[in-house]
Order: structure tokens, then C-alpha cells, then sequence
């Protein structure tokens, strides 16, 4: 494996009001971002080129339209691949994620480079529209796992080893959306991966608005669930040996 040199991924679709300090932090920590802006408004391109102008760490890539979170964290991953980072760890750009805990990601994923290190929300810091749904797709993942190792497949705050994670995304489609960090993590699990926690508090901001989409993202987690459902049909051999080991 090549030495480790990770990086921070960071998806922007209209998120001027935090970016900026987002950026800041994890920049004076001394890593580099790549900040993916996802067909984001004036306002929000002016301020991600000045950050790219003013700051050497950050790089930044621009699409002209918004496809949504998937299929941009996607493009965002296959980049730091390609700059030839090992490791890229996703960042929301509203602010939420506790950067405190950034270096803690960092260090376990040089521990153990080879699995997936993810934030792992306590139920009792959602609010509660969020805890219901966190708690469906917990029962769900498990399912589709055999498996309580995934405890937040939910929570975009997550470091991926890239190279296993770029074979993974050669073979199979996963979700452009809001459904995209649930289903790649079952994937990832399915593909023999350790998955890892790191307890992580999110902050949730009433003044910034959210992207989820109440019909369609909502139809989507459901079709996602369903495709993973008969995935995890099609391993239950596979599924069985690994809780056995």
C-alpha cells in the first residue's frame, strides 16, 4: 500500500453561510480539501473561488448542474484518487460535523488503512424526524448485513480507504442522492471491509435550509433498500461465513 496521504472531500451545493470556516479548520489542521461545488448559486461560486484563489490547500471543482450529494462525493473520491491521495474523508459543508474529532478519523484510518472509519450519531442528539428514520434504516442495514457492525450508515461524516472504495465504484452503481452514504457503506461491508466508528456529535442548524427532498428522497431510500434487500439474497452464504468467523 502506498504511504498514507489523505485529504477531506467536501460536497457544496449552496452553503456560502459556513463554507468558508469549514474550510478554514480543516486547512489550519493541515489537510488539503477538495471542495466539489454541485451547480451552487452566484453567491456560493464567489466564495468557493476565493477560497481556492486565497488558499493553497484547497481545490476546487465546479458542475455546472446539481446532480445531488451521490454523484458528486463519487467524482469527489475518484479525484483524490487520481491526485493520488490514499484516503479522502467527507465533510459536510453546513457545518454540522464536529471538526474536533477530524484528527481522530485521520489517526484510526492510518491504524487501519484498509477499512472504513465512520461517525457514529447517539440517537438521543437527532432530532426526532431524524431518529425515526435513523432508526428504519439501522433495522434495515442489519438486515441487509446480518450484521450490527454498521451503526450509523446514515452519517455522512465518514473516511474511506480509496482504493477499495474505487474498485467498489467500477462495479457498482450506487446511489446519486440522499440514499448515496447507505448504500455504499452496505456495499463496502459487502465487499469484505471492516466499518469502525468514532462517536461524533452533529449540530444541526435551523437557519440553514435542507436539501432532503421529503417525496423523492424518501422514495428513493425505499428503492435502495429494496435493491439491497435481493443484493443481500444473492450473499447469504457469503453473509453467514463472515458472522461465523
Amino acid at each position: 500500500m502506498k504511504s498514507y496521504h489523505p485529504c477531506v472531500i467536501i460536497p457544496v451545493y449552496n452553503h456560502h453561510l459556513k463554507i468558508k470556516d469549514v474550510v478554514e479548520v480543516i486547512t489550519s489542521l493541515g489537510y488539503p480539501c477538495i471542495v466539489l461545488d454541485d451547480g451552487s448559486d452566484k453567491t456560493c461560486q464567489q466564495v468557493l473561488q476565493s477560497l481556492a484563489q486565497t488558499n493553497q490547500n484547497v481545490s476546487l471543482t465546479r458542475f455546472d448542474q446539481n446532480r445531488g450529494k451521490g454523484a458528486v462525493v463519487c467524482d469527489g473520491l475518484a479525484i483524490a484518487y487520481e491526485k493520488g491521495f490514499t484516503h479522502a474523508l467527507q465533510v459536510d459543508a453546513d457545518g454540522q460535523h464536529d471538526l474536533n474529532d477530524l484528527p481522530l478519523f485521520m489517526s484510526l484510518a492510518e491504524a487501519h488503512p484498509c477499512d472504513v472509519i465512520s461517525g457514529h450519531r447517539a440517537y438521543e442528539s437527532l432530532p426526532a424526524n431524524r431518529r425515526y428514520g435513523r432508526m428504519v434504516t439501522d433495522v434495515w442495514v442489519w438486515i441487509h448485513t446480518w450484521s450490527r457492525q454498521i451503526k450509523d450508515s446514515m452519517c455522512g461524516y465518514r473516511l474511506y480507504p480509496l482504493a477499495e472504495t474505487m474498485t467498489l465504484l467500477k462495479h457498482y452503481a450506487v446511489g446519486r442522492r440522499m440514499e448515496f452514504d447507505t448504500d455504499i457503506l452496505v456495499r463496502l461491508y459487502w465487499s469484505g471491509l471492516e466499518i469502525r466508528h468514532i462517536p461524533t456529535q452533529v449540530e444541526y442548524d435551523d437557519d440553514i435550509a435542507s436539501h432532503f427532498d421529503l417525496l423523492n428522497d424518501n422514495l428513493r431510500i425505499s428503492w435502495m433498500h429494496t435493491r439491497l434487500f435481493f443484493g443481500m439474497l444473492l450473499r447469504i452464504p457469503r453473509l453467514i461465513i463472515r458472522k461465523l468467523r
